[in-house]
């Protein structure tokens, strides 16, 4: 479970002006945060397999966020990537 202030975190380093929080950027931010935390997770409990569906579900959400920040912001789509340190 994310915390408030990791989530808060993952906002701020993503916001296109202050008090964005929903856009694409900021969900993709946040979205990042909790596979973090789910992949950690799993680390010591490996037989958690409703977390492993979890986590294959938030990981194609946040493909699809950025395959559709890619289509309208290429810039910003690299800016993105760059600040969360996704392979890409």
């Amino acid at each position: 479970m994310i915390t408030k202030d990791n989530k808060s975190k993952a906002i701020k380093s993503t916001q296109t002006h202050p008090g964005d929080v929903g856009s694409p950027n900021a969900q993709v931010a946040v979205l990042t945060a909790r596979i973090k935390e789910i992949t950690e997770h799993l680390q010591t409990n490996k037989k958690d397999h409703m977390a492993r569906r979890g986590l294959i579900q938030m990981v194609g959400q946040r493909k699809r966020l950025l395959k559709y920040v890619e289509r309208k912001d290429f810039e910003g789509y690299r800016k993105l990537v760059a600040t969360l340190g996704l392979r890409k």
